[in-house]
């Protein structure tokens, strides 16, 4: 499985980005996919998460209201739609895909076994 994440940039705070994330190998519509960031100097931290169909969804509070995850079966796809940026969304974002089919901690980064390269947005306030 392989994963490649694509769509950052910068942008300036109140603005919007489209991250993607490209999947190839095995059956996508099987796995769990999820993403995470990371910012300079810190840990990388749970963002949202996706079940095997869009009817299951999770945020992390700090991106609530503001972050959509979807998917795209059909294409392999995975996307996050960035709203309201503020400069504190700043980092590399990756994509992972959980693959073992059963998913316990989805907010867990150890809980996936394949990611993406990353993909840095920079918000400028």
């Amino acid at each position: 499985v392989q994963l490649q994440a694509f769509g950052g940039g910068s942008v300036q705070a109140g603005g919007s980005v489209r991250l993607s994330c490209a999947a190839s190998g095995g059956l996508f519509s099987t796995y769990y996919m999820a993403w995470f960031r990371q910012a300079p100097g810190k840990e990388r931290e749970f963002v949202s998460f996706i079940g095997r169909s869009e009817r299951r969804t999770n945020y992390a509070d700090s991106v609530k209201g503001r972050f959509t995850i979807s998917r795209d079966n059909a294409k392999n796809m995975v996307y996050l739609q960035m709203n309201s940026l503020k400069a504190e969304d700043t980092a590399v974002y990756y994509c992972a895909a959980d693959t073992s089919g059963s998913i316990w901690w989805f907010n867990m980064a150890n809980q996936y076994d394949y990611w993406g390269q990353g993909t840095l947005v920079t918000v400028s306030s």
